[in-house]
């Protein structure tokens, strides 16, 4: 029989060793806690040592007494942390659980995935596909590589004297939340709620620490006005960009495409290796795609186009998981018809 051990405070470091994430760090699940969500942080012990650590989070379906499970960007999952899955699922109530590997070895990997009795997720939450830049390479190889567009627009901010500072401080969070209120309106996108991100905010520690994950927002000023706000995470030798709003003036100063620069010479003045852009469209995207702009503006900075395994769902009522497929489905097209 394995075992598996519940990590607290005092396992914190051994964890995230084993995590490869942010949404599976320790602090994140503080985190989650804090908004509401189940937590279960355990890892295999082996020995005295402890491998194969997750964090899932559990979820109260709006319309029946179920729970969902959520593993984002975990490890590829083995049969044992299948079995153990399923114990835990059972014990919760959940419907299924959702497993989204953090793993890009994209061969034969998906007719093992289903080999485990994992099904393709009817509802997938994370992207499949990100830009991942190489930031171990000099300033001046990382402007060669970008698209002239891209270049040429950090030097457009330039001209304007665009400022960029980190400032973690309540008035920066502040100002970020009226930029992100804007974006989420002009753009008609779904989003966190404020209090989510001001949960987030107060949570994550802001000074970068070895086995921690570390919050840092960074802001592009105009004459002392806050147009652009980036959230970046900091984890392992890896820096992230999960969130960012922007002002509906000044877009042509071009302020996002300098505080995405700055944001890289920040990981590497960390000694940080790679700058993961948090999603993408996949290979020959639909200009029509309401993120095709984003995913364009990442591009410039020549990163690699990186696909994951994709997601998937451990079934564990198949009679209520049907019924939950159709009701989500129902769901998002009355939220999609209230967006008109």
């Amino acid at each position: 029989m394995v075992d598996f051990i519940d990590i607290d405070e005092n396992k914190k470091d051994d964890y995230n060793n084993i995590v490869n994430h942010p949404l599976q760090s320790y602090e994140w699940g503080e985190f989650r806690k804090k908004t509401g969500a189940g937590i279960i942080r355990q890892a295999k012990l082996s020995g005295k040592k402890i491998d194969e650590a997750f964090c899932l989070t559990l979820h109260k379906t709006p319309f029946l007494k179920s729970f969902i499970g959520y593993l984002p960007k975990g490890n590829l999952p083995t049969n044992e942390l299948l079995t153990h899955l399923l114990e835990i699922g059972r014990e919760n109530k959940c419907i299924f659980i959702q497993l989204e590997p953090n793993t890009t070895e994209i061969e034969n990997l998906k007719l093992k995935i289903e080999n485990l009795g994992l099904v393709p997720s009817a509802h997938p939450l994370f992207t499949k596909f990100t830009f991942i830049l190489d930031i171990t390479k000099n300033e001046d190889e990382l402007l060669k590589d970008m698209h002239p567009k891209t270049r040429y627009n950090i030097k457009v901010a330039q001209k304007y004297d665009i400022e960029i500072v980190e400032d973690n401080s309540e008035k920066g969070f502040d100002a970020y939340q009226k930029l992100l209120w804007q974006t989420t309106n002009r753009q008609g996108f779904y989003a966190h709620t404020p209090a989510y991100h001001k949960t987030l905010w107060e949570t994550l520690p802001k000074t970068p620490k070895k086995n921690e994950l570390s919050y840092h927002l960074f802001h592009a000023k105009y004459k002392n006005e806050t147009i652009t706000s980036w959230v970046l995470f900091v984890f392992g030798d890896t820096l992230y960009y999960p969130y960012g709003a922007s002002s509906r003036i000044h877009r042509e100063k071009m302020a996002s495409n300098l505080l995405c620069w700055e944001a890289i010479k920040f990981g590497k003045k960390l000694g940080l290796t790679k700058f993961d852009m948090w999603g993408a469209l996949g290979p020959n995207p639909d200009k029509n795609d309401p993120w095709y702009g984003f995913h364009r503006f990442k591009e410039g900075y020549g990163g690699k186009l990186t696909e994951f395994v994709g997601s998937y769902d451990l079934v564990i009522n198949p009679v209520l998981y049907q019924t939950y497929k159709v009701a989500d489905k129902l769901r998002w097209a009355a939220l999609k018809f209230k967006k008109r």
